[in-house]
């Protein structure tokens, strides 16, 4: 079912839903299984896989030489999803990149994904390589996240790259595209970040996920500018509760997020890592009863792999 339908459905209630990162190459999906399984029993109705774009690594030729190849640490993102939704039969969302992937392979992972049915994906730009310092496209592949929702909806009408094929069978994929509560990190102004979601909501997009934010007030203004923009698609906020007490740094400085001083001065009192993830939690709860008392359509959470503290917010919420 789309993630549309779900919220439909839903009738208003809020969903409960999270995200998880395929396990690094040569690991056993099992460990992922045993993050997954505690969460299940809040009914997630789908959950969201990510994918990692390539990276260079460098090999050691001899007398000096490095030869530059190209490995992905977290492949198996489709594999992924079509695991998850037989074994706990739950919708899936993959991740689909503009970084990193031709449009060819793009289209190619999207017939893959139409023929094991699955009906959501989340359309991205993505990061930059690490040794890049700015996003640059990868050759031949879609430069912004509105070329990337094109591209699917345009396989959603049937019209592929190179060929127009008339079918009763084409796909029907709901598109997600994130949005940024305190702009996206390139964007000159909040303005112009919402002129892009527009963009992406009038090349096909059916939902937005946020990115992370720690006060319920930007996530609120956040959506009363998109309406006024004209945005009218679901817009569900990411949570991601703080876990070590190196957040305080990393995420300002990775996402350009701003901390509220109070959850702040609570990491720093902690003594241990331990006490920061408890703080992480209590005030993720915080956040979460606010946003489901204002009628949010689904809370999304980050898991980053781990649910011991995502079953923890859950469990005082659903």
């Amino acid at each position: 079912m789309k993630v549309i339908d779900h919220i439909k459905k839903a009738n208003g209630k809020t969903l409960f839903s999270f995200e998880i990162i395929p396990p690094q190459k040569g690991r056993n999906i099992q460990e992922l299984y045993n993050n997954i399984d505690p969460l299940m029993e809040f009914k997630p109705p789908f959950i969201d896989v990510t994918t990692s774009r390539e990276q260079y690594i460098y090999i050691d030729k001899g007398d000096g030489l490095l030869d530059r190849k190209i490995t992905r640490m977290r492949p198996g993102t489709v594999g992924i999803c079509a695991a998850i939704k037989h074994k706990y039969n739950v919708d899936t969302v993959p991740h689909v990149l503009c970084g990193g992937f031709t449009k060819e392979e793009t289209e190619y992972l999207l017939v893959d994904c139409h023929y094991l049915g699955i009906e959501n994906v989340m359309a991205l730009r993505g990061d930059a390589m690490s040794h890049q310092k700015y996003f640059e496209p990868s050759k031949g592949g879609n430069h912004y996240a509105t070329d990337l929702v094109a591209q699917i909806q345009n396989l959603n009408y049937g019209k592929y790259l190179h060929d127009v094929i008339e079918s009763n069978h084409k796909s029907d994929f709901c598109i997600g595209v994130a949005g940024y509560p305190e702009k996206h990190m390139e964007a000159p102004s909040m303005q112009a970040d919402l002129r892009r979601l527009k963009e992406k909501v009038d090349a096909g997009a059916d939902y937005v996920v946020t990115q992370m934010f720690f006060d319920n007030k930007k996530y609120f203004e956040f959506v009363e500018k998109a309406k006024k923009a004209g945005i009218n698609i679901p817009i569900i906020p990411g949570i991601k509760p703080l876990a070590v007490k190196r957040h305080l740094q990393i995420l300002p400085q990775v996402f350009k997020i701003d901390l509220p001083e109070d959850l702040v001065d609570e990491v720093e009192k902690c003594k241990d890592n331990k006490q920061v993830r408890q703080v992480g939690v209590e005030w993720a709860i915080k956040q979460s009863e606010e946003l489901k008392k204002a009628g949010v359509p689904v809370l999304h959470y980050y898991s980053m792999g781990k649910s011991d503290n995502i079953k923890a917010i859950a469990s005082q919420l659903f």
